[in-house]
């Protein structure tokens, strides 16, 4: 779900915050900085500032106002957990929009203020999660907009989120102008999963699921039935739906078109094979189909973001 950021981009001046809870050097703290910051010198100081504050300095700054504010520190550093979270966090939600990137989304999460809200965990810190955690709706994907809450999975994916930030608030021009100084091709999009996100949430506890999925990845070109996965997978097709219900909020029919349809988004960005040749690589023989279950997920058609790709 993209945010309703309309409110900010009316805005003169618009104020970022980055409190960085960790090391200046982490992959997750660079990657969401260095965009902003060259997004910042592309705009000029009149359009938009970005400040850096550590978590002490942002509780000392009480009468500074910043439209967006996002609590950061790389997943390594999740145990460094600042010792006035409980504060901190309601500093940062006193803000328009906010969110956490990292170990900043754990922290927000265990602080409880994420019930309910579609939230990008970093896969090697589910085992961490706490009772409060739990009632965040924990999701795969790389990154997460849901209402004025913001939360990425940090790592490589923060420079995704980042030039996404930058896309949505300013335009394709500026994003455009920030991707060629940082060399980079293509941004990957919210909805794209950590690799090991499922295996590392449900492996131990739901190995059935975890092996049904694995199934689904393996047999994209020629998709099984749900039966098929269920016999393979030793458990009945009910109990199998029992546990993409529970545990995917999903049925598994619709988790694997899901599935194919991102592998087939992703196959017009990254390679130059027609739409046709991706159609049938992702187990559609039918070309209308393809195209009317693409635009259902993503809004457009397949001809339609591989033009995207190509105006890039």
């Amino acid at each position: 779900m993209q945010p309703d950021l309309s409110l900010l981009t009316q805005e003169r001046l618009l104020r970022v915050l980055l409190v960085n809870a960790g090391e200046p050097d982490a992959l997750t703290w660079s990657g969401l900085y260095q965009p902003l910051r060259l997004a910042a010198k592309v705009l000029g100081p009149e359009r938009l500032h970005v400040d850096v504050r550590s978590p002490d300095k942002f509780m000392g700054d009480a009468q500074r106002h910043w439209h967006l504010v996002l609590l950061v520190a790389d997943e390594a550093e999740a145990a460094l957990r600042p010792a006035n979270l409980r504060a901190l966090v309601e500093r940062c939600r006193a803000a328009p929009f906010w969110g956490g990137v990292g170990a900043g989304v754990l922290w927000l999460a265990d602080a409880g203020v994420l019930h309910g809200v579609r939230t990008a965990l970093p896969w090697a810190l589910y085992p961490d999660v706490n009772a409060q955690a739990e009632q965040a709706l924990l999701t795969p994907n790389l990154y997460e907009f849901d209402a004025n809450r913001l939360t990425c999975c940090g790592g490589a994916a923060s420079i995704d989120f980042a030039l996404t930030l930058v896309d949505l608030l300013f335009g394709a021009t500026v994003q455009a102008q920030v991707k060629e100084t940082l060399c980079i091709d293509r941004v990957r999009g919210p909805d794209e999963r950590q690799r090991v996100a499922l295996q590392a949430r449900f492996g131990a506890l739901q190995p059935k699921l975890s092996e049904a999925v694995a199934l689904m990845e393996a047999n994209i070109e020629e998709p099984l039935s749900t039966d098929e996965i269920a016999q393979l997978a030793g458990i009945s097709r009910r109990q199998l739906e029992r546990l993409f219900k529970q545990y995917l909020g999903s049925l598994p029919s619709r988790y694997y078109l899901e599935l194919r349809l991102r592998r087939s988004r992703q196959l017009l960005l990254d390679t130059n094979h027609s739409i046709v040749q991706v159609g049938l690589m992702c187990g559609f023989s039918s070309g209308s189909h393809f195209s009317t279950a693409f635009g259902a997920l993503f809004g457009n058609t397949p001809r339609e973001e591989r033009q995207r790709k190509l105006a890039q």
